[in-house]
């Protein structure tokens, strides 16, 4: 069985994957999971899907601009996830470790697929 062409499908999957697998977690490892897990998941997952359409529109609109569109894209994400850890820390929170050791790890699943989506396009956007 083959993965679908379309990369909102394969989004979709992957955040399902990680749904699944965060909860498994969290009924044998309860320690592990930070209670506001699914707010890091629902986040992250707005988050992706959000700049990868993005990168789509200013793909198709700038090619030649591919590089810089990736930068943008990497540090779009980088500031709304210290603006999301700041905002969710700020009021006063148990477990902060916790909390951005969870935050970090599904971080590092979005980033993983968008290199794997990244990789999977190259010989499209190729010239």
């Amino acid at each position: 069985m083959s993965l679908p062409k379309n990369i909102h499908i394969r989004f979709l999957l992957a955040t399902v994957a990680l749904v699944l697998l965060v909860f498994i977690l969290q009924l044998v490892f309860p320690v592990i999971i930070h209670s506001k897990i699914w707010e890091i998941v629902g986040f992250m997952a707005i988050l992706s899907f959000l700049i990868s359409l993005l990168n789509s529109f200013l793909l198709k609109t700038l090619p030649d601009n591919f590089f810089q569109i990736m930068v943008l894209a990497m540090i779009l994400r980088f500031i709304a996830s210290l603006v999301f850890i700041g905002l969710e820390v700020w009021p006063g929170m148990e477990n902060i470790i916790l909390f951005i050791a969870d935050f970090f790890i599904v971080f590092l699943f979005y980033l993983v697929f968008d290199i794997y989506a990244f990789l999977s396009n190259l010989r499209p956007i190729s010239k």
